[in-house]
């Protein structure tokens, strides 16, 4: 076998174990087991009470109604709202296939669903709120005075405007009946939460902006939510009817939402059952079985993809210097695009596309992966992309025009012209991204 044969073989060598890296990660955040010991235990605490009314909301939220059901859980009435089918269920149940990260008219009549499920709970009931990422797009109920159509476009321009998750959920919730602490507002009863992290900060694993913290209280407040839409520059473009309530609860002339210590929430409990850092601990696990050294980059990776990438490659390959080859250096975390093109690609694939470039030229063998846990990256099919150290030979060679999809926000095409998308298909969960780069020859002796 020849050298270029050989490096070829390493190349698929370390790709394959990239895959099977993240995926073990991934696998450990499966919604159904994370949440199954937590069910359980909340069960055999309450033997004797009232029903159990059940809303789950986000991308893993059928594996998790579906795990309330295995585990004994008796739901009086539930409602499933998720991007994608989740399958046949009980006539008690209610499932909606809603929007994101756009709200539609489904986000909304799942969002009036829900608080019409909460209202009407009797005190000795439970309502069992089952989240996970993507929540906040899913549930939908526009304040009085604003309409699906002026949300739906404030999103937008901030998705468009790279605004963080944080940003965005300080915004929805102050135009929003059941976010920032309104479904458990307007429930007489126990209200008991259990989610999937896939919030990085400012604060970790937030209650208050998973889902946007339909059942916590909202520390953000209306100069908050102003203050974003100023920063980002479309405070001028949002509808009228959302700059003048946000202008006008800056002002004092409009309820805040629930705040900490606020009696309405005084019976609502909240647990998290999974975030990056079990994936990312998974992940390790799984790299040292597999023979590497392996280090996990614990800040998480954020700010615009295209700069977010290259700088976890340059601080990758300073702390795994000196560690024996082949390594593994693990993160995790949640990256923005500022669109400014008319392409089609997400978060991942333009951050993997960005770190071809870190790669390009290293004196040995790496490959590089970014995925979305939940299996979904943007608008698109694929949930990330896996480059290595001959991506931008590869585009030189089949006239793909790196720079030009970089400035047309076009990813998706480009890594899949070659062969550098990663599809995985919805994976029941949702703990943000997972990025894994593996480098060295596994069959060379160590260094």
């Amino acid at each position: 076998m020849n050298r270029v044969s050989e490096q070829a073989e390493v190349l698929v060598h370390l790709r394959a174990e990239a895959r099977a890296i993240a995926a073990a990660g991934v696998e450990a955040v499966e919604a159904g087991r994370r949440l199954r010991p937590a069910l359980e235990a909340w069960l055999s605490a309450r033997p004797g009470r009232g029903g159990v009314r059940v809303v789950a909301a986000g991308k893993a939220a059928g594996a998790m109604m579906r795990t309330a059901l295995d585990a004994g859980v008796m739901v009086e009435r539930g409602l499933i709202v998720s991007t994608h089918w989740a399958g046949e269920w009980p006539a008690s149940i209610t499932t909606v296939r809603a929007g994101h990260p756009i709200p539609t008219e489904a986000s909304e009549t799942a969002g009036r669903a829900a608080l019409d499920l909460a209202s009407h709970a009797a005190p000795d009931e439970s309502l069992l709120v089952l989240l996970s990422g993507g929540a906040s797009a899913l549930l939908a109920a526009p304040a009085e005075g604003i309409t699906l159509a002026d949300k739906q476009a404030a999103t937008k321009l901030l998705l468009e405007a790279g605004a963080s998750i944080d940003e965005l959920n300080a915004v929805r919730k102050h135009l929003s009946a059941v976010k920032g602490g309104g479904l458990a507002a307007a429930a007489r009863c126990e209200v008991v939460t259990f989610a999937l992290s896939d919030v990085v900060g400012p604060v970790r694993d937030d209650p208050g902006v998973i889902g946007s913290g339909p059942t916590a209280p909202d520390a953000s407040t209306w100069e908050d939510a102003l203050a974003v839409v100023t920063r980002r520059g479309v405070l001028a473009r949002l509808p009228r009817a959302v700059r003048q309530r946000l202008e006008a609860g800056a002002r004092g002339d409009v309820a805040e939402t629930p705040k900490p210590g606020d009696p309405r929430l005084a019976r609502a409990a909240w647990h998290l059952i999974g975030s990056r850092a079990d994936a990312m601990d998974a992940a390790r696990n799984a790299a040292i079985d597999r023979g590497f050294s392996t280090i996990t980059i614990e800040a998480a990776i954020v700010g615009e993809a295209r700069d977010a990438g290259p700088a976890f490659v340059a601080r990758a390959l300073e702390v795994s210097r000196r560690l024996p080859r082949p390594v593994c250096v693990i993160g995790a975390g949640e990256t923005t695009v500022r669109v400014v093109g008319r392409g089609k690609g997400g978060r991942n694939q333009e951050l993997a596309l960005a770190v071809a470039a870190g790669l390009d030229g290293l004196r040995e063998p790496a490959a590089f992966l970014s995925v979305g846990t939940d299996g979904i990256d943007g608008p698109t099919d694929a949930a990330g992309g896996l480059v290595d150290g001959t991506t931008l030979a590869r585009a030189r060679d089949l006239g793909v025009d790196v720079d030009a999809s970089f400035a047309d926000n076009d990813a998706y095409h480009a890594l899949d012209r070659l062969g550098d998308l990663v599809r995985t298909g919805p994976t029941d969960t949702n703990v943000g991204d997972l990025q894994v780069l593996v480098i060295g020859d596994p069959a060379a002796p160590s260094a």
